[in-house]
């Protein structure tokens, strides 16, 4: 696990458009793996169609017990949540979390829980504040957050809650994150000092 970053991704109303922005910028040298909820329920998913079309990362649904690599884009599957477990990814139909299955906290939850300081979290749009605990923990056990600046988000709930409960260390625009996401990637890789904070403000 020295060589890549674990990179997770949550995202609820606004966000296959959102989420189509950032996969689009995403450098496929990124020394990251990354891992997307979407809430979708039990709803058919076409969500890895979607980011391929526009991402240079090959996307698929994720498999239980799926060994990881870096340079790939994992999504949950409907009514399962994303669980990162020992080395491997594991799907799981444990109770709704913030009313949704997949939910973002048990992602998040479980990534701070297995790689700690090498965890990058990213909250983009949705209502509600799923999400907002999980971030916690990703700082609470040495790893990044970065929020979606909430005045851009199509829902700002998220965003803003995570915010209010968490705090971040990065507030940014969608067009600002994969070259912050490739940045940070690289200094936990090699375990340099992050960058300085980056806000929606300082890009305009």
């Amino acid at each position: 696990m020295s060589g890549f970053a674990i990179v997770v991704i949550g995202a609820s109303l606004g966000g296959v458009h959102a989420l189509q922005e950032l996969a689009a910028g995403l450098n496929p040298r990124t020394p990251a793996a990354f891992f997307v909820v979407q809430h979708i329920g039990r709803h058919p998913s076409v969500l890895p169609a979607i980011l391929n079309r526009c991402c240079a990362l090959p996307v698929m649904h994720a498999c239980n017990g799926q060994t990881f690599r870096a340079g790939h884009i994992y999504v949950a599957p409907p009514d399962h949540h994303l669980l990162l477990k020992q080395h491997e990814i594991c799907l799981s139909r444990g109770p709704r979390e913030n009313f949704a299955r997949p939910a973002i906290d048990p992602l998040f939850r479980s990534a701070a829980c297995g790689y700690g300081p090498k965890v990058i979290g990213v909250l983009l749009t949705g209502r509600l504040s799923d999400g907002a605990a999980g971030l916690h923990e990703i700082r609470e056990r040495g790893g990044l957050a970065i929020v979606q600046h909430p005045v851009e988000a199509v829902c700002p709930d998220m965003p803003v809650s995570a915010l209010q409960h968490a705090g971040a260390d990065y507030v940014a625009p969608l067009i600002a994150m994969p070259g912050l996401i490739s940045k940070l990637a690289d200094s936990v890789v090699l375990g340099e000092e992050a960058l300085p904070q980056i806000t929606g403000a300082e890009h305009g």
